[in-house]
This record gives C-alpha cells, sequence and structure tokens, in this order.
C-alpha cells in the first residue's frame, strides 16, 4: 500500500530496499526451540531501518514514554503516541515483523475496548501484531483478540504498566506464591493464544521454567539465555543513558560520542571554522 511507503524525493531516510516477505507470526512461533529469535525496540523510522536487517521483530515499545517524551513511567503513553511511532516503524522496515504495544487503559476495560484500540493499530500503522501485559486475568482478552484476526505478544513477569501496583521495578518471582502464579499466567496467556511470551525481570529459574512450560517463544528480557529470543530497549543497549537496568548490556556508548561530536561542533562555530567553502553555496563563475 501506497500509504506505508517512503517518499524518497523528500525524506532523508534511505529508500527502502528492495521488497522482501516480512516474516510472519506462524514464523515466528515456529522458532520455539530453534535459533534465538531477535528483538528490539524502535520508535523512528531510522532507527526501524538501521535495525530491520538483523532483528526477526520490531517492538514499538510504550517504553518510548521514559525514551523520548520523558514521562516518569510509561502509564501516560497515549494510543495515538502508539500509533504515530508504530506507523514510522512499518515505513522503515521491510523484514521484521513489527509489533506495537498496547498503552495502559486501552484494552484493560474489556475484551471489545481491546479489540477496537487493537484494530486502530494495525490498521492505522500496518504493524502485524500488539503486545498487552498481564497473565490470567488477560487470558479471556488475548483469545477474543486472537479469535478476531489480531495476533497478540503476551507479556509477564515485571509488567511496567503496572509499577504503581507492584510497587517497583523489583524482579518478580522471588516468593514461592508469586512464583507459582507467574507460570500459571504464562500457561494461561499462551493457551489463549498469544503467539509469543515476552518474560520480564523475573528470577532466572522462573523465566527456564516458563520457557519449558509453554509451546510458544518467549522473549526475555530480565529473563535468561535459556529463552527462545531476546529483546532490549535500543536505546539502553547502545548506552544513550547512564542509568540502566541490571538486565542491560551496553553494546555502545554513544552518549560520550554523540557529546564529542557536538563539543567539536560547538567549538568549530565559535571559532568561525564552519561552515567552510564546502557547506556553503557560491556564486556561479
Amino acid at each position: 500500500m501506497s500509504t506505508f511507503q517512503i517518499d524518497t524525493a523528500t525524506s532523508r531516510a534511505n529508500p527502502t530496499p528492495a521488497p522482501m516477505k516480512r516474516l510472519t507470526v506462524p514464523a515466528i512461533r515456529a522458532a520455539k526451540g530453534k535459533t534465538p529469535v531477535v528483538v528490539l525496540t524502535a520508535y523512528t523510522i531510522r532507527m526501524a531501518q538501521i535495525l530491520d536487517p538483523h532483528c526477526d521483530m520490531l517492538l514499538v515499545g510504550d517504553s518510548l514514554g521514559q525514551v523520548l517524551y520523558g514521562l516518569p513511567s510509561s502509564v501516560p503513553v497515549s494510543l495515538d503516541m502508539m500509533i504515530a511511532h508504530g506507523a514510522a516503524v512499518v515505513r522503515g522496515s521491510y523484514h521484521s515483523l513489527v509489533v506495537v504495544d498496547m498503552p495502559f487503559g486501552s484494552y484493560e476495560e474489556s475484551p471489545e475496548q481491546a479489540f477496537r484500540s487493537a484494530a486502530r493499530v494495525l490498521k492505522e500503522t500496518g504493524a502485524a501484531a500488539v503486545k498487552l501485559e498481564g497473565g490470567a486475568a488477560m487470558a479471556e482478552t488475548i483469545a477474543f483478540l486472537t479469535a478476531r484476526g489480531i495476533p497478540v505478544v503476551g507479556h509477564v513477569g515485571l509488567t511496567p504498566q503496572a509499577v504503581n501496583v507492584l510497587g517497583g521495578y523489583g524482579a518478580r518471582g522471588r516468593g514461592q506464591e508469586e512464583y507459582a502464579r507467574l507460570i500459571d499466567d504464562a500457561k494461561a496467556v499462551s493457551q489463549a493464544g498469544a503467539f509469543s511470551l515476552v518474560v520480564e525481570g523475573v528470577v532466572e529459574p522462573l523465566a527456564i521454567e516458563m520457557t519449558r512450560a509453554i509451546d510458544v517463544p518467549t522473549i526475555g528480557i530480565g529473563g535468561s539465555v535459556e529463552c527462545d529470543g531476546q529483546v532490549l530497549v535500543i536505546d539502553d543497549m547502545l548506552g544513550m543513558f547512564d542509568r540502566v537496568p541490571r538486565f542491560v548490556k551496553k553494546y555502545e556508548q554513544l552518549s560520550e560520542k554523540i557529546d564529542a561530536a557536538v563539543a567539536t561542533y560547538a567549538a568549530d562555530v565559535r571559532e568561525r571554522r564552519f561552515p567552510t567553502v564546502d557547506q556553503t553555496y557560491q556564486p556561479k563563475k
């Protein structure tokens, strides 16, 4: 659809490579127990273009609330925000399966509310699936959505939208009762029809047991290397922030490189070393 193509005449974004078939929901589901699924968050068209060749899924996470907007949590994020960024990521990708987070308040009230919100997401972004948080309490909603053609990624363990109830971002499953409940949550979500399950911020034995207990891929973030895949927030793994969760490995320190580049630019401007003849328009001879 032309709606999702990049106008390279007016955009700084690189042209999208020759179209190829995107990974599908059945392909991700079939990855259970095989080569781990690679997932990263993406919020913009340019980042999507860079990540797309390396990833199996791109997650437009509601973490954009903190990462892009400086909000204290993901709770204030709106459906319109998710749709705007989801559409950008779809436009910038051609290979990865794109999943968009359902923000807080857009699906919890009822399965019908969840369907209306999810239908908007898929229709207005071109994404293939939505992700929603919650365990057994969301099973009915997940079943309702999947029965109506909306693929769902589940999310259990540390669920950031419930931070006010959880009382913080500490690891889950340390107590025996919570450990057992989270196993039941994972089973309920997978049995309801979710095609994969994000397992966030749980003790490692729990992540391993969840992975063995369900027949769809688990995507770990603060889980275990034995999960069927891994996801990180792109800005965290690239070192854009000083403070990151324990489960993040910084693969680069981009904030330091950006700081150095900007410092050099500022010095060039103040010392009148920029722009030079190469960056200005001269009269034709």
